[in-house]
């Protein structure tokens, strides 16, 4: 009984850790490792792993990647009924993790599996809510298949969560695609941001405040803060949670790991739905945060996009 579609690209990261540079390597070419990536593959990993009913939408090679893509979704308890297969390449990225653990990213998607995904047709009469972010929504022919699936959806009554996870490097026209973000946001109920992101929206006709994109139909902005936390704004007001103190490996899948414990929280707290959510208070909000920052503080304390498993957390 599928409650939860993410919807978006997969693809490998190959991270290059600056610090094994300051820690003696004098190469200047510290050893690539590879790891399962892609925020939307993160985010449905992450609902999987917190009990929730999920599957992933989207469009997976057939090479080696795409195999080992297919069984961490299945390993996590994601459903890949959704997942279609093609002989086209994996994407990849090229993640490049700071001295302070922050990842800066490249990528390589000529050609590649996940942007030639084609519409799935109606979803199953349980699904309560879809997730959409990142690079899918930018690289066409999908970013279209996609947008339209948010806004038919959203009719439906289906809960929408956007996380537009700004990677400027991918995107060749900034003004078209702040546009096209104006022309989503009626059909998102909540859209998740992190502070870069609003830095490099703030440029559109969107403007970069929730109250920005409160006026435009968003029923609640969640802003990620890094270690300062998160907060969520609605109409009635805004809550703020910190972060909880641990030592951070590196920010890997993150804000991911967010959407992820935002849409697991929703779905245990019977909150799937588009006036579910707008009707959510401050208490509701404060919980659903608390739980995202608990669940992105384990990911963050580890090497890679590794969400925490249910039996770590506990839920409010």
């Amino acid at each position: 009984m599928t409650r939860i579609v993410v919807c978006g690209e997969s693809l490998v990261d190959l991270v290059l850790d600056a610090r094994a540079a300051a820690a003696g390597d004098t190469s200047g070419l510290a050893p690539l490792q590879p790891a399962l990536g892609g925020g939307p593959f993160n985010a449905a990993v992450a609902v999987g792993r917190l009990g929730s009913s999920v599957a992933f939408c989207s469009r997976v090679s057939t090479d080696h990647f795409g195999d080992a893509i297919v069984d961490s979704l299945t390993a996590a308890g994601v459903d890949t009924g959704l997942v279609q297969r093609d002989d086209a390449p994996t994407s990849l990225a090229l993640a490049t993790i700071g001295t302070d653990g922050s990842a800066q990213y490249s990528f390589y998607v000529e050609g590649t599996a996940d942007r030639r995904v084609t519409d799935p047709g109606p979803l199953p009469e349980t699904v309560g809510a879809l997730a959409f972010g990142t690079l899918s929504l930018v690289l066409e022919p999908g970013a279209s298949v996609y947008a339209a699936m948010m806004t038919e959806n959203h009719a439906r009554g289906r809960l929408v969560l956007l996380d537009p996870n700004i990677r400027s490097a991918v995107i060749d026209d900034p003004d078209g695609y702040r546009r096209r973000f104006v022309g989503w946001l009626s059909a998102v109920d909540v859209l998740k941001v992190s502070d870069d992101d609003a830095a490099w929206l703030a440029d559109g006709p969107a403007g970069s405040t929730p109250a920005d994109w409160l006026d435009h139909g968003v029923a609640a902005v969640v802003s990620t803060r890094g270690p300062d936390g998160i907060s969520v704004t609605t109409s009635v007001g805004t809550v703020e949670v910190t972060a909880p103190q641990v030592e951070t490996v590196d920010t890997i899948g993150a804000g991911d790991t967010v959407v992820g414990a935002l849409l697991a929280w929703l779905d245990e707290h019977d909150l799937l739905g588009v006036e579910a959510v707008r009707s959510m208070t401050d208490d509701d909000w404060r919980g659903a945060a608390s739980f995202a920052a608990r669940a992105a503080a384990v990911t963050v304390s580890r090497a890679g996009a590794d969400p925490p498993w249910a039996g770590e957390l506990s839920s409010d």
